[in-house]
């Protein structure tokens, strides 16, 4: 999709999300409003971490993060998930107006417990990502954007601008029947341990992923 394409469907109603609390919260990356959505269905618990007033706002940069324990807590360099959710924090604050969605859906959405079944084939039989969740019994990816949509609706956003280098995220907003403005790129540096990662995510599951050398200039993955 084009980055300056406009998607205008129709929006749905808010059907399965309840916004159960909120406050201020000072982090490391600015002054964010925390918003904790409870899925009456199941009792999970989405975060939205908004940074100025987006209600009925057109344009407002949103990033879809999904949870990865792995990375964000324990500092896992076998992905880039943690990268990417301080560059997108890091932005936000920067336009002073935005959201992060923060989705509990680890491992693209198999569970923590079978992302760490996938890593032990990457690693003994030498497995790519997309390889070892198939062997597992699993989809390539199993995340879902329907919750993302309802919390936008929650929050009151008009249209994004959004922060990815999935076309899935794209298409799952569009879905649900949220505009979605523009694509804006999600760039992180690569490291020798999650390249070979990052290149199976854009040669097989199509993510749009612009390749960054440790200076941070424009690099060529093969």
């Amino acid at each position: 999709m084009n980055a300056e394409t406009k998607i205008l469907p129709t929006r749905k109603s808010t059907a399965h999300l309840e916004l159960y609390s909120e406050s201020p919260l000072p982090t490391e990356r600015g002054l964010f409003r925390i918003v904790i959505f409870r899925d009456r269905r199941n009792g999970r618990e989405h975060v939205a971490m908004v940074k100025g007033d987006v209600k009925s706002k057109e344009g407002v940069p949103v990033r879809i993060h999904s949870e990865c324990l792995t990375s964000e807590v324990f500092g896992s360099l076998r992905c880039d998930c943690r990268a990417q959710l301080d560059r997108a924090m890091d932005f936000i604050n920067q336009q002073g107006c935005g959201v992060l969605l923060y989705l509990r859906q680890e491992g693209r959405g198999i569970g923590l417990g079978n992302k760490i079944r996938a890593y032990k084939l990457q690693q003994e039989e030498g497995l790519d990502t997309v390889d070892a969740n198939l062997k597992l019994g699993f989809a390539d990816d199993l995340r879902r954007y329907d919750i993302a949509a309802e919390m936008l609706r929650g929050l009151g956003v008009e249209s994004v601008d959004l922060i990815t280098n999935n076309p899935l995220k794209i298409a799952g907003l569009v879905d649900e029947g949220i505009p979605v403005r523009r694509r804006i790129p999600s760039r992180t540096l690569t490291n020798p341990l999650n390249v070979e990662y990052l290149k199976t995510k854009r040669d097989r599951s199509g993510h749009l992923i612009e390749f960054l050398g440790e200076d941070g200039a424009k690099a060529q993955a093969s």
